[in-house]
């Protein structure tokens, strides 16, 4: 019996570890990056009145992501190539302080992981910068969440990118903004990435049957669970390997839109890996997601839970 249970562990770590995958870390060096820009859109998709002033902020507190100064270049280039956006790259949480959003029309959070015992990006830094008590450094973050969240409202765009979910990951008010909070992720495997509507003017890029790409599948919670958005992205759960509910029916959303106020939010998930942004689809899926954020799409935002 012993040698069964043995045997049957063996073999199941086996499987488990044959469907799971890490990819290695790519140098960012003038090669990949030309490579990018050579990928990369001639134009924008949608029409442009003007060239917007994008924020790119790239800090981390929690988790490092070696994909986040990938992303950031990669941003800059589809912004350049195309000629949509001026880009500027910041790790200063000054830039949420007073009127500073404002100088953008749209704000990228990429991959702005917080540590998990507050889960809270502008708490965490503020701590490490700051002698003041508790109680201040938390009044201090609270407004800091409240200026991007009141800049939203007013009409700012949101753009956030693969682990940014955990940004202000306990805030009730940040996981409506954004559609959810992140719960956690099963092992990097292969992902069939679908499209929810292949008509939506934001998945064009993409082929009909959607794409394959190497990724960490993110489950979420919190906000998710209202489904107040319009999902562009979604993967089966029943493909997924390594889940905590194992989950055998029924779709987790990958990319989603949403309107707060006058503002527009979207959620991307894909990438974890500098590798996928290796494919022109993806790349221009980006680029459309930024037109969408400072208001250059005119598109069905229609939450699933008014559907």
């Amino acid at each position: 019996m012993e040698k069964k249970i043995l045997l049957f562990s063996f073999l199941f770590c086996q499987v488990f570890f044959a469907k799971s995958q890490s990819l290695p870390e790519v140098k960012l060096d003038k090669t990949w990056i030309d490579k990018i820009h050579s990928l990369a859109p001639e134009s924008a998709t949608f029409p442009i009145s003007e060239k917007k002033n994008v924020l790119v902020f790239s800090l981390h507190t929690g988790f490092d992501h070696w994909v986040i100064p990938h992303t950031e270049e990669m941003l800059k280039v589809i912004s350049e190539k195309s000629g949509a956006f001026e880009v500027t790259g910041s790790k200063d949480v000054g830039m949420f302080e007073m009127e500073n959003p404002k100088k953008f029309d749209a704000v990228v959070l990429n991959n702005t992981c917080s540590k998990p015992d507050h889960r809270n990006l502008f708490w965490d830094k503020l701590r490490e910068e700051s002698d003041a008590d508790s109680a201040q450094v938390m009044k201090w973050a609270l407004k800091l969440e409240a200026n991007l969240l009141e800049y939203v409202q007013n009409g700012g765009g949101l753009l956030l990118l693969h682990g940014a979910v955990t940004t202000q990951n306990n805030s009730g008010a940040f996981s409506r903004l954004v559609g959810a909070s992140f719960d956690y992720h099963p092992p990097q495997q292969a992902i069939q990435v679908r499209l929810e509507d292949p008509n939506h003017p934001l998945v064009q890029a993409f082929p009909v049957g959607g794409f394959n790409h190497v990724d960490e599948p993110y489950f979420y919670k919190n906000a998710y669970s209202d489904l107040d958005f319009k999902p562009l992205l979604y993967f089966n759960n029943s493909e997924i390997t390594g889940q905590r509910n194992a989950l055998t029916e029924g779709k987790t959303y990958v990319a989603w839109i949403r309107a707060q106020g006058k503002g527009k939010v979207m959620y991307c998930s894909p990438s974890h890996n500098a590798q996928s942004f290796e494919t022109p689809e993806l790349l221009r899926f980006f680029l459309d997601g930024m037109q969408y954020v400072v208001g250059d799409v005119e598109c069905d935002e229609t939450p699933i839970k008014k559907q």
